[in-house]
């Protein structure tokens, strides 16, 4: 068993790499999906990541039960991959109508640390290989608003958790992997 985490920018083929990743590993593809469709723009990149997958790989729409959903469909003869951690982390952050106030200590939902926790167990636990795919958003300017602050920061102490689990860890820019952790994918 193999864990992977896949780190870039948007749009800069992370997805894509963790796909080749996935086909080139022969086993049977379940795609744990965290996007939701709440705009036509948002549903039309949903629709482009769905056209590129290969029709044998089964999608499970994963908004929030994402550690759930790891363990029941890992097992050895499966790969499973994870697109994306960033978007999962948004659903949660939130959820459920969540309103932060423009100032002062901005509370997370209960939801975040009970499935925050639900998805750190399963990726230790999980049966088969596993692909992560995650965005990178600490490389720009610090943003300005309490709530962009905290989701940075949440972003960040959740790749660092996956990154430490994983046994490989990648950095894709323009397509292009770079390792950072383990042998070469």
């Amino acid at each position: 068993m193999t864990r992977t985490l896949v780190l870039g920018g948007a749009r800069s083929g992370k997805s894509a790499y963790a796909e080749r990743l996935a086909a080139a590993s022969g086993k049977q593809v379940i795609y744990l999906a965290s996007a939701t469709a709440g705009d036509a723009e948002m549903a039309a990149r949903i629709a482009h990541h769905r056209a590129r997958r290969p029709p044998a790989w089964t999608t499970v729409e994963a908004p929030v039960a994402l550690g759930d959903q790891l363990l029941r469909w890992s097992s050895p003869e499966r790969l499973v991959i994870v697109d994306c951690l960033t978007l999962w982390l948004s659903n949660l952050l939130f959820s459920a109508g969540t309103v932060y106030p423009e100032v002062g200590e901005l509370e997370l939902p209960a939801l975040f640390h009970q499935q925050r926790e639900q998805l750190e167990r399963a990726v230790t636990q999980c049966a088969g290989d596993l692909v992560l795919v995650s965005n990178e958003i600490g490389l720009g300017l610090m943003p300005m608003g309490a709530i962009a602050r905290r989701f940075m920061d949440e972003q960040g102490r959740l790749n660092q958790a996956m990154a430490a689990q994983c046994e490989r860890a990648l950095f894709v820019a323009a397509g292009l992997p770079l390792i950072l952790k383990g042998d070469r994918c």
